[in-house]
């Protein structure tokens, strides 16, 4: 399993970083995650370390603030820190884990949506503008659909001037866009740049997989058909098979059965449908073969997992 582990310091290092640690503190009231005034912007708290759960990350920028976290996707482990940032490029399912949090120094971050029509517009506008990078000058987790890259201060001080709107809401109308632009824009033109581009390109093989993978979120239910997959992304099979590992770090089938898993999930929590009826729900044919890959990927049986999360109090693990 590849991992990443930087180093990383439990206290607040830097005026910017714990001015931002302020601004989530004061805006997070509970655990897990929240909504914010700012659309598109989420905020994640956590006063101790969790226990590892299941999620699925979209095409998102996360900032962590203060404290740690891993996260897993098939053969992937990373670890991000403070002052680092994770960018989803694709939508994933991932298993994800607090590890380093108390109620004197929660676990803080930060997510941003972002669309990645978002960011190809972006690209388009900047031009020639934006710097260009050799093969051999990118790292070789550049096919990889989730990634993390160092917050340099140009980056903490834009993501500062983003969340310091939620204390000046009249402000967020105007200043939002343009703040939550300059991230954008920061992250293009730094270390996360390469992955970003790839995967806005409409011509890489990237950017085709992340229309594969939007093929099989809308069709989770559905019957898997590699072959009319790969005809409509013009690759074969096989090139589309390597390539999707190469994102996802799963094969196709892996990807659409966690994401199955992770519906039926939602439909028991949020709509109390019972384990028989949500398994048929997102396309399995046989309630005790649900149950036992269920067992497999969330560590219980799908009654007991359900059971357990309501008792919690939770639906979903911080991001």
């Amino acid at each position: 399993m590849t991992a990443i582990m930087p180093g990383f310091s439990t206290r607040p290092t830097s005026t910017t970083q714990q001015q931002l640690a302020r601004v989530v503190s004061q805006w997070t009231n509970q655990q897990g995650i929240q909504d914010s005034a700012i659309e598109g912007v989420e905020l994640i708290r956590s006063d101790q370390p969790t226990s590892c759960a299941s999620s699925v990350y979209e095409p998102s920028l996360c900032f962590v603030i203060q404290g740690t976290k891993t996260i897993e996707f098939g053969d992937r482990r990373i670890e991000y820190t403070p002052l680092t940032y994770l960018a989803s490029s694709v939508h994933l399912p991932v298993l994800g884990q607090v590890e380093h949090a108390t109620p004197e120094l929660p676990y803080l971050a930060a997510k941003l949506t972002v669309p990645p029509e978002e960011v190809a517009d972006l690209l388009m506008e900047l031009g020639d503008k934006v710097p260009r990078y050799d093969a051999g000058e990118i790292c070789s987790e550049v096919e990889c659909g989730l990634c993390m890259s160092p917050m340099d201060e140009a980056m903490q001080d834009s993501l500062y001037r983003l969340l310091r709107l939620l204390d000046t809401p009249a402000d967020i109308p105007v200043l939002a866009p343009l703040a939550r632009r300059e991230i954008i824009y920061r992250s293009l033109m730094g270390e996360m740049g390469p992955r970003m581009r790839k995967f806005a390109a409409t011509d890489s093989q990237a950017h085709r997989i992340s229309r594969v993978i939007s093929a099989l979120k809308d069709g989770y239910d559905q019957p898997l058909r590699v072959r009319e997959l790969a005809r409509t992304v013009n690759m074969s099979e096989s090139t589309l098979y390597h390539t999707f590992k190469q994102v996802t770090r799963m094969s196709p089938l892996q990807f659409q059965k966690k994401l199955r898993l992770h519906e039926a999930r939602r439909l028991m929590l949020a709509e109390g449908l019972e384990a028989a009826t949500a398994s048929y729900r997102v396309g399995y044919e046989s309630p005790s073969h649900f149950s036992r890959e269920y067992s497999r990927m969330f560590g219980a049986p799908p009654r007991a997992d359900v059971v357990q999360l309501r008792g919690q109090g939770q639906a979903t693990e911080p991001a």
